[in-house]
């Protein structure tokens, strides 16, 4: 019996998991050191800590997307995430409209996977946007402040270090929604464990 479409090889789904342990590392500790100071009982790592926690996840987050920029590239995943221009917006808007009714009447999957398209056109929105905006902000923001004798001492008249810094934070916060909301959608398949299965045996289990 076929265990479905293969397409997620074994480096890609190394890459998934060690990039959400270290998402998870650098979100505890990224909190932890906005409110140390205030000295609340929620924060969760010391400020001592959480600096050389955040750092070293840091570092192998860098590592990481080193490794999938040049992976995609090299294996040709990156077909996955290119989209028809002539109807995009109208594919963005069908699969909108999948999630937000026609899932709840049992309706086919507009866009079901194939092995020459893996995602949907929300879910190619979405991680282009993650993977080549955001974590390229989150990145270089983030080595900035580790070396602020690189930023300007003022942009327009504000505080370099302060712009760089809330640039840290708002895409970082916004990656963190994006994870919380993909581990949602993980949960829509036929059950909510299914589409998670593809990350321990690399096949495609559900048309959801």
């Amino acid at each position: 019996m076929s265990k479905g479409l293969y397409l997620y090889p074994k480096w890609i789904r190394l890459w998934h998991i060690t990039n959400a342990v270290l998402f998870l590392i650098l979100i505890v500790t990224g909190i932890s050191l906005q409110f140390s100071g205030l000295d609340e009982p929620f924060v969760l790592v010391s400020f001592k800590s959480a600096v050389s926690w955040h750092n070293a996840a840091a570092f192998f987050l860098v590592l990481s997307y080193v490794v999938y920029i040049i992976g995609n590239r090299v294996t040709g995943n990156i077909k996955h995430y290119r989209s028809n221009s002539d109807t995009y917006l109208q594919d963005l808007i069908k699969q909108a409209n999948y999630y937000r009714r026609d899932m709840f009447r049992g309706e086919p999957h507009p866009f079901p996977v194939t092995e020459d398209s893996k995602f949907n056109p929300l879910q190619r929105f979405s991680y282009l946007l993650a993977m080549y905006a955001g974590m390229p902000l989150v990145i270089i923001s983030g080595i900035l402040l580790f070396y602020p004798g690189m930023l300007p001492r003022q942009i327009f008249g504000v505080s370099g270090l302060l712009i760089n810094d809330l640039i840290h934070i708002a895409s970082g916060f916004m990656l963190s929604i994006f994870m919380i909301i993909h581990i949602y959608t993980c949960t829509l398949g036929s059950k909510p464990t299914t589409l998670f299965k593809s990350m321990v045996d690399g096949y495609h289990h559900d048309d959801h």
